[in-house]
């Protein structure tokens, strides 16, 4: 018997117990914690979709990007290197653990049509910004009842999660580089797609902030007291002044 490769065995479990034990105390920072690689499928690789993908490989992650530009997002793979590649939307839903939705508001009812069941019971973010004069009624809708309810019922079954849309593109691609100084206001009703979304936050340089259901998703869209950027204590400041009766 080997007891000196058991030995060895033994004090790597009990290093991995230790590491797992002060992250999970807060001694360690959340965003220490070893990245369990995750496929992501982006819809829309504009600004928002092609910074946070760049991230999200960045971090050990895989991305499918996708738009209605096949060639562009193929373009945009290559550049990025070999955890990154293109397909359609719906091979982009089919793929990720997780998708990003970051699309024009206006054209949620059309995509949401082009997947049909695709979406059911995957958990999608929800990156997209309802503004009137670019999409019309819709947005008009999604800033009356809230944009979190709004996208809930216009992209049903998917287990959604509004979060990335108050920070400006630019910082989203390099919140990695200082990670957990500014944290992101996230809202959604479903436990397992906000725990994976919080990874996904960490993991791109954010700190998650969990402000409540999609009823909240009100707050977070330009113009409102959320956007730009807070800390995650400034964030929670604010939450609470939202709420006070």
């Amino acid at each position: 018997m080997n007891l000196s490769g058991i030995d060895a065995s033994r004090r790597r479990l009990l290093k991995l117990a230790a590491a797992a034990a002060l992250v999970g105390s807060g001694a360690l920072p959340a965003h220490a914690a070893v990245v369990t690689n995750k496929r992501i499928g982006v819809i829309g690789s504009g600004k928002v979709g092609s910074a946070l993908g760049g991230s999200w490989i960045k971090s050990g992650h895989e991305v499918m990007f996708s738009s209605r530009h096949l060639d562009h997002d193929k373009q945009l793979a290559a550049s990025l290197g070999a955890k990154a590649r293109a397909g359609s939307p719906a091979e982009a839903v089919a793929f990720g653990h997780a998708v990003l939705i970051a699309v024009p508001y206006g054209a949620l009812p059309e995509l949401a049509k082009s997947l049909g069941s695709a979406l059911q019971g995957r958990i999608a973010i929800d990156a997209c910004n309802p503004f009137p004069a670019r999409d019309g009624e819709i947005a008009n809708r999604a800033r009356e009842q809230g944009a979190g309810l709004t996208s809930a019922e216009l992209l049903p079954g998917a287990r959604l999660v509004r979060a990335f849309n108050a920070i400006g593109a630019a910082r989203m691609a390099t919140a990695i580089e200082s990670p957990g100084k500014v944290g992101m206001p996230m809202a959604g009703n479903d436990e397992q797609a906000i725990a994976l979304a919080k990874q996904l936050i960490r993991d791109v340089g954010f700190e998650p902030v969990l402000i409540g259901g999609l009823d909240m998703g009100k707050y977070l869209m330009p113009g409102t007291p959320l956007a730009g950027e807070h800390t995650p204590a400034e964030i929670r400041d604010i939450v609470a002044k939202l709420q006070a009766p």
